[in-house]
């Protein structure tokens, strides 16, 4: 089955439009390269498929104790009332 789709889809092209996305999902997660991939729907880029590497995996949890949060979060920061 493989072998069908290495010859019908290039994953070097870097560009997949999502109903062949659809068809090839499977094999293409098995096959993307490190420089990912983009997803389109008429034409228009929707998504990106990227691999998880090693390298990623570094990032997670690489800015704690490096950032200071200042003032509430969870504020708009501007006034208002909900009364009319």
């Amino acid at each position: 089955m493989d072998t069908e789709y290495d010859q019908s889809c290039d994953v070097s092209t870097k560009q997949i439009s999502a109903a062949k996305f659809k068809e090839r999902c499977l094999w293409l997660l098995d096959h993307v390269g490190a420089e990912g991939m983009v997803i389109t729907k008429r034409g228009k880029p929707v998504a990106k498929l990227i691999p998880i590497g090693a390298e990623s995996a570094t990032l997670i949890g690489s800015l704690r104790g490096k950032l200071r949060i200042k003032g509430d979060i969870l504020s708009t920061g501007s006034r208002w009332n909900a009364e009319p």
